[in-house]
């Protein structure tokens, strides 16, 4: 399995977010937005129903640690899931498919995976399910989070899994030399 990173401007979080609407159509829009958003691994995401998610808190037993997990939406997933509500009121899942193979299911992991990976071409990072979350990582702890609180939403069990998760680098440590300066 290769390697995915995460994307670590919010610019290309946009550009992400627009490309995928452009070529891979507007659910996959939604789910990376969201996605980015909330930081669940994609096999928590994808079951999310609509039922679920439109009180603007998520309450779910996470797939892999088996933990239960409450997290309140933000703005803009509420905004997402507001949007699915009004689009796709007779479905069931949050990011269900509407075409005749998979009738009444959710997007599959594989098709994800696939347009994810195509437009990870386009932008030149190494696209993937786990993107999301280490995106949402990434962004948290450039904009001042602790490595501790991100590792707090992302529910891992160690700060230094996080460090490797989110991609933090000796280049990233080295920079902080320089960023940070006390003058007296």
């Amino acid at each position: 399995m290769a390697t995915v990173d995460a994307v670590k401007s919010l610019d290309e979080v946009r550009d992400v977010a627009r490309l995928l609407k452009k070529h891979k159509g507007e659910i996959y829009a939604d789910l990376w937005v969201f996605g980015v958003n909330v930081g669940l691994r994609i096999s928590d995401l994808l079951p999310l129903t609509l039922e679920q998610a439109k009180s603007g808190v998520l309450e779910l037993k996470e797939g892999k640690t088996n933990k239960n997990r409450k997290i309140t939406l933000n703005n803009t997933a509420i905004a997402i899931v507001n949007k699915r509500l009004v689009a796709t009121p007779d479905h069931t899942y949050l990011f269900q498919v509407d075409s005749n193979r998979a009738k009444n299911k959710p997007l599959s992991r594989s098709a994800v995976s696939k347009a994810f990976a195509e437009i990870g071409e386009m932008v030149g990072v190494q696209l993937g399910t786990h993107s999301m979350r280490k995106t949402l990582g990434w962004v948290m702890h450039s904009q001042g989070a602790s490595i501790e609180r991100v590792c707090k939403v992302l529910n891992h069990s160690h700060p230094a899994i996080t460090i490797r998760y989110i991609g933090l680098t000796e280049a990233d440590t080295q920079a902080a030399y320089s960023e940070f300066e006390i003058r007296v």
